[in-house]
């Protein structure tokens, strides 16, 4: 049975064998240390079937990652850093 969260289209001759592969998504969120927030966002999502209803998990799961890209910054090269447009489009 496939877990509960981002799903993948996949054809149905490959289900069972890869029915035990971990979803892409799901390794990279684990490589971020994030895993159990994200965990109980979906959590949340699945019981609730509305995102508004889960402020307190996307709010963790949003600090997490922000945590993590702040840890990541310094050992980026000079120069490598992607340009934002800035929300009030200045």
């Amino acid at each position: 049975m496939a877990r509960p969260g981002h799903t993948r289209n996949r054809p149905s001759s490959e289900e069972d064998e890869d029915e035990e592969a971990e979803d892409p998504l799901d390794a990279m969120i684990s490589r971020t240390g994030c895993a159990a927030q994200h965990r109980e966002l979906q959590e949340c999502m699945a019981a609730r079937q509305d995102w508004r209803h889960c402020q307190t998990q996307v709010r963790a799961f949003g600090e997490c990652m922000a945590r993590r890209q702040r840890a990541e910054e310094p050992r980026r090269a000079p120069g490598s850093r992607q340009a934002h447009p800035s929300p009030a489009g200045d």
